[in-house]
């Protein structure tokens, strides 16, 4: 079966959309999904597409950029679809994932995708590396450990660290760590009848 999915942001005209529809009837889908939404929002519908995706399912789409918001994301939904034991057929790109040409340009735009996010990455250090070098980069500000005088005080009072948290406003975990940081010891709770 040929499962077309179809998506158009909310601010393109309806004839957008309704060329992708045509486009996937004229190459067979049986089952068309579609959804006007923005990239970024959820897309309940293309994950129904995927949902309903059955083994030697094709799943079809007119655009790469109407599928997915970045490369490693088109490798997340290939990769449902191939956990689904069916294939992606893009129509701009004559690309068919069950074809060894497919296959094949799926294998780069994948090695594409992960050059792209190890580049990201590499630029990132780089700058915080310089920005460190300036005196610009700090860091975030350790708001949770310039409270950690009063989780002392507050502990020593009996009162208990879930409590401390949230009279301060921080988390559980910060009060645990100021606790090992200041070598606080907790106080025993104490447990008075009713």
């Amino acid at each position: 079966m040929l499962v077309g999915y179809a998506r158009a942001s909310i601010v393109e005209q309806a004839t957008a959309f309704e060329a992708q529809r045509r486009a996937l009837e004229a190459a067979g889908c049986t089952r068309i999904f579609a959804e006007q939404v923005s990239i970024f929002a959820g897309r309940e519908q293309l994950d129904a597409a995927i949902g309903c995706l059955q083994e030697g399912d094709v799943f079809v789409t007119t655009q790469l950029e109407r599928l997915a918001r970045s490369m490693r994301h088109l490798m997340q939904i290939v990769d449902q679809i191939k956990t689904k034991k069916a294939s992606l057929r893009v129509l701009a790109m004559s690309l068919d994932s069950g074809t060894a040409e497919g296959a094949m340009t799926l294998k780069v735009l994948q090695a594409v995708a992960e050059h792209e996010r190890a580049s990201i990455l590499e630029r990132q250090r780089e700058g915080i590396a310089r920005a460190k070098a300036e005196g610009k980069y700090k860091g975030r500000a350790r708001t949770a450990m310039a409270k950690s005088a009063e989780v002392e005080r507050l502990l020593a009072a009996g009162v208990s660290p879930t409590e401390v948290a949230r009279r301060l406003g921080i988390g559980r975990s910060s009060v645990y760590r100021a606790m090992k940081e200041r070598n606080i010891k907790r106080q025993p709770t104490v447990y008075r009848p009713l």
